[in-house]
């Protein structure tokens, strides 16, 4: 195997070996569920796991998606998702003491943004591509010429009148809490993209999330002069991403 990508989420941690010229998996992924206490060390030893099951060498680099911002050599200043026993950790510090190897660690959205710049979506684009991830919130990622500017967080950008973030009025959770036509809700979109246009000039975005499945039902209704695409590798992109970004920094 080329590289091996773990995807730390808040229900379940996957893994699966990396082929990296094409971008894909080298074997079935393996997702084991996120212990119901998810501290440092309960994660940990999913990790191991994951490692062990699929005979991973010591050679072999290991990237980690994980959800927050991630600073080597400093510790976790925020968690959503996890144990807030996460906060004041060095994440590559404890996974690669627990796993006895040498561990990259990425923000999961950054990730799956690597990964479509790469493999996916945006593969080939020169200049600067924004991966969006509508969701709950806004995630966003930003690659440019293939490398990652990590932690972004330009969902939380000033869009309402009021000076509401972005993602309060422009998510998947907005179009569902409000019950937004797919029109209605492609302009808003439209607005949020605009302001990225605006502040940044990319090349292309790449809109993710599981909504991006339905993206013929409001891409129509998104007016921007930036190349739009859909995300391609959806639930694989974390994982390959992860791979991707520990071996460029092995």
């Amino acid at each position: 195997m080329d590289a091996f990508g773990i995807d730390i989420g808040g229900s379940g941690i996957k893994g699966a070996p990396v082929d990296l010229e094409k971008g894909c998996f080298a074997a079935e992924r393996l997702r084991i569920p996120t212990p119901e206490a998810s501290t440092p060390d309960a994660v940990a030893r999913v990790c191991c796991e994951l490692l062990d099951n699929f005979r991973v060498d010591p050679s072999v680099p290991v990237g980690v998606a994980f959800p927050a911002p991630i600073h080597p050599g400093r510790p976790i200043g925020y968690m959503a998702n996890l144990d807030k026993s996460w906060i004041g950790v060095d994440i590559t510090a404890k996974l690669s003491e627990a796993c006895h190897r040498p561990v990259r660690v990425v923000n999961d959205a950054d990730a799956a943004g690597l990964a479509e710049a790469r493999y996916g979506a945006a593969r080939g684009s020169k200049g600067l591509v924004i991966a969006v991830t509508l969701g709950t919130g806004i995630g966003t990622a930003l690659v440019m010429d293939g490398k990652l500017i990590p932690n972004s967080e330009l969902g939380h950008i000033a869009m309402g009148k009021n000076g509401e973030d972005a993602e309060k009025l422009a998510a998947d959770s907005a179009r569902q809490r409000e019950d937004l036509s797919w029109k209605k809700w492609g302009k808003r979109l439209t607005k949020y993209l605009r302001l990225l246009e605006f502040y940044l000039s990319p090349e292309a975005f790449v809109i993710g999330g599981g909504v991006s499945k339905k993206h013929e039902k409001y891409f129509p209704y998104i007016e921007v002069d930036t190349p739009v695409y859909p995300a391609k590798l959806l639930n694989d992109a974390g994982i390959v991403g992860a791979a991707s970004f520990a071996a460029e920094r092995r």
